[in-house]
């Protein structure tokens, strides 16, 4: 595996790859990688010739007073994992690299960046939408590959790719958990451990709500309710939102039917986590 730093150098290899006719899948992260990534990084390694792995944190879609000074970073660890796991390059740009002094255009997807964590993080998703849409005219994939995790994430670049008409199959991949049930993310570092023992109420709530609807609720308020009522229960919680959305066009469901995402944002301390399900 190679690690590169420039445009030009990622585009060099591109050339050759395709040259030969070989298919080339992307997985877009920001680093600091975990089994979650290692499991999107070997699924596009069993379905393309060659694995190109982005590692860049991107400043645009953090808020002025989010974590990008302290988001976590290991350059090295990150190599390790993506050449065990099948990649043939790791992109390290700079943001000097990804973004001019002067530039003006930004893609946006309207509307269902709008709720959910959009709602909260207001031109989040511009930063995002205009990174992905740079890696993907830069690596030029013929799949890209993201976590179920962040679920308005993989809807907005399902939405954009659609919309501007990328050649590009995009691949949800499933949530991948530790051995208590927390989701694996990079913000987990940020835990204390009474923390990490608090942030078990996420995937808890969650499941909680499943049973609820395979013995029968359908109801989106009330399990909404059940979810808010268990995330109560732990002192170190603040629920920043419970919804229960199409998981599609993201509007709000009364009724829980097939493609229903129920979608959580929760404050552990300082730290916000995500988590969701889908119910189908």
């Amino acid at each position: 595996m190679k690690t590169v730093h420039t445009i030009k150098e990622v585009r060099e290899y591109i050339n050759i790859w395709k040259r030969g006719g070989l298919s080339i899948g992307l997985v877009p992260t920001m680093g600091y990688l975990h089994e979650g990534h290692k499991s999107l990084i070997e699924k596009a390694s069993k379905q393309n010739d060659r694995v190109v792995v982005s590692d860049f944190i991107n400043p645009i879609q953090f808020g002025p007073k989010e974590d990008l000074n302290v988001y976590p970073r290991d350059l090295n660890r990150d190599q390790s994992l993506c050449e065990s796991a099948g990649a043939a390059l790791l992109f390290n740009p700079e943001p000097s690299e990804m973004y001019f002094d002067n530039a003006q255009t930004y893609v946006n997807v309207d509307k269902i960046t709008k709720v959910l964590c959009g709602a909260r993080r207001p031109g989040h998703f511009r930063g995002v939408c205009t990174v992905v849409s740079k890696l993907f005219n830069i690596v030029t994939p013929n799949r890209a590959y993201f976590g179920e995790k962040d679920a308005q994430q993989l809807a907005v670049i399902r939405r954009m790719v659609r919309d501007l008409n990328f050649d590009i199959e995009i691949i949800g991949c499933p949530i991948i958990r530790e051995n208590d049930g927390l989701a694996k993310s990079s913000r987990n570092t940020y835990l204390s451990k009474e923390e990490r023992k608090a942030a078990l109420v996420l995937n808890k709530s969650l499941l909680k709500a499943k049973k609820a609807i395979k013995c029968g609720e359908k109801d989106s308020e009330n399990i909404a309710k059940i979810i808010e009522d268990e995330i109560k229960k732990e002192p170190l919680s603040k629920i920043d939102y419970v919804e229960v959305v199409d998981c599609e066009n993201l509007n709000k469901v009364s009724v829980i039917d097939k493609n229903t995402l129920v979608a959580i944002a929760v404050y552990i301390g300082k730290t916000r986590l995500i988590d969701n399900f889908i119910w189908s």
